[in-house]
């Protein structure tokens, strides 16, 4: 038998439309049922889109999430709407990688989290962002982030 969605999430098991904008987007979390545990969850995102603020043309980056969970988890349904609602949002690569791990950070308060944004280039040049905060926690197994410097990334 299915199991029903934790209590407060509003969009697990449910239909759920792409929000308009990462601002109105609801990011959820669960509790870690191994929060007495460092380990590393990790969610990577190769077909993240955003638009040019200058230009309109869409953007495209292939994201890498790295975190140590405290006492929260991202819900996954949620973090996947939330990054969805980029699709439509004006920001420069800069902007939208720190954004993302920001909210994340807020929204879950790990004891680490990194992002990686590889993103393709425009006009010939690829601007790869990274960010992290947190102290990495002893003997936590970090690999690496598995994506290629660019040489046509593909």
């Amino acid at each position: 038998m299915a199991k029903k969605p934790a209590k407060g999430l509003t969009q697990l098991g449910k239909p759920a439309a792409i929000p308009a904008s990462p601002e109105e987007a609801v990011l959820e979390r669960v509790p870690n049922p191994h929060a007495d545990t460092n380990y590393v969850a990790r969610f990577t995102v190769p077909e993240f889109t955003s638009i040019c603020p200058v230009t309109g043309q869409p953007d495209f980056a292939h994201l890498v999430i790295d975190y140590v969970p405290g006492k929260w988890l991202v819900e996954s349904k949620s973090l996947k709407l939330y990054l969805q609602s980029f699709r439509n949002h004006g920001a420069f690569h800069e902007d939208c990688t720190v954004a993302i791990g920001k909210r994340l950070t807020d929204t879950l308060v790990p004891k680490w989290l990194r992002i990686g944004g590889y993103w393709y280039p425009r006009g010939g040049i690829p601007i790869d962002v990274f960010w992290q905060k947190g102290k990495l926690p002893a003997g936590v197994w970090i690999p690496d982030q598995g994506v290629a410097p660019y040489r046509g990334r593909g």
